[in-house]
């Protein structure tokens, strides 16, 4: 069944331009999780915008040549700078949560890490922010940014990091504190289960042994992947899969881009591969209650 990507319900026949916002946790998170729809909307014509909460200052460096990075205060910075590269790749404009963000300003918060990390008991970690002073900052933001539709995480954060379950929070909230004539629509990513099963089966065909690990049919999906009918809109463009590659690349310490395949796919620092495969899944939110819009 073809669905619509986000905001075709709202496309001005007269050609009108979309706003679209991302709000994501972390540097490389833009472009894993949302990165086709970012690089479609671009070609489209439509004005992007990615806001990043934090610096993703406890990431795991992938590099030996830049292992040096790992845990060190330098790591958020280098970040910031892979992101910035990331953008330009894909043609989008972004932010910092602050405030009077601009891509200058240092995030409020910084990088919780995982759950159960000592990262988390850091006073100033996104995880344990107030979700209602973080909203109001998001929400100044998009009150500059006037956007149609905001794309961000699942309430389960896509894979369960407390940073992407805190920023589902901020964003539902941010939104919902909209005046209701410039609310955005509110669209969550989720991936169909037929679509994962599918890129597992590419996967286990095409990557060679390369000392990568190929996760098996019957392995467990993380929460983002859901029954198909729970998937609204899509967008499949693989037009665009050249664009997020590039913009993948920037972010060398976190991302493993990998073309020894018919298509490029890529590992993070779990050595396990995911297939790039040019589409991505969304559900509409309803922003007062953080529902899934079925």
């Amino acid at each position: 069944m073809t669905r619509p990507s986000p905001g075709a319900a709202l496309a001005d026949p007269g050609g009108r331009r979309l706003r679209v916002v991302a709000v994501h946790a972390h540097p490389d998170d833009e472009t894993l999780a949302t990165g086709v729809a970012l690089a479609h909307h671009v070609a489209r014509g439509d004005v992007v915008h990615v806001i990043t909460c934090t610096l993703g200052e406890e990431g795991e460096v992938i590099p030996s040549d830049l292992a040096h990075l790992e845990g060190d205060p330098a790591l958020g910075p280098h970040r910031a700078g892979e992101l910035d590269r990331a953008m330009a790749e894909l043609g989008v404009e972004h932010s910092y949560l602050a405030a009077g963000a601009s891509r200058d300003s240092k995030p409020r918060w910084r990088d919780s890490g995982m759950a159960g990390s000592p990262a988390a008991a850091h006073p100033r970690a996104f995880a344990g922010a107030s979700v209602a002073e973080a909203a109001e900052l998001l929400a100044e933001r998009l009150a500059l940014l006037l956007p149609d539709l905001v794309l961000t995480y699942d309430a389960q954060g896509g894979y369960g990091h407390p940073d992407h379950i805190q920023t589902h929070r901020v964003t539902v909230a941010a939104v919902a504190s909209l005046p209701e004539r410039v609310r955005p629509r509110l669209y969550a990513v989720l991936t169909p289960r037929s679509w994962a099963r599918e890129d597992r089966a590419w996967l286990a065909e095409h990557v060679p042994a390369n000392g990568l690990s190929v996760p098996a049919a019957d392995d467990p999906f993380p929460p983002s992947v859901v029954d198909d009918d729970l998937v609204t809109h899509e967008v499949v463009d693989p037009a665009v899969l050249a664009a997020q590659v590039r913009a993948l690349r920037q972010h060398v310490t976190q991302v493993t881009v990998l073309e020894d395949a018919p298509a490029p796919y890529y590992a993070l620092s779990n050595d396990i591969a995911a297939r790039l495969a040019g589409r991505e899944g969304y559900t509409e939110l309803d922003p007062r209650t953080g529902d899934l819009i079925r």
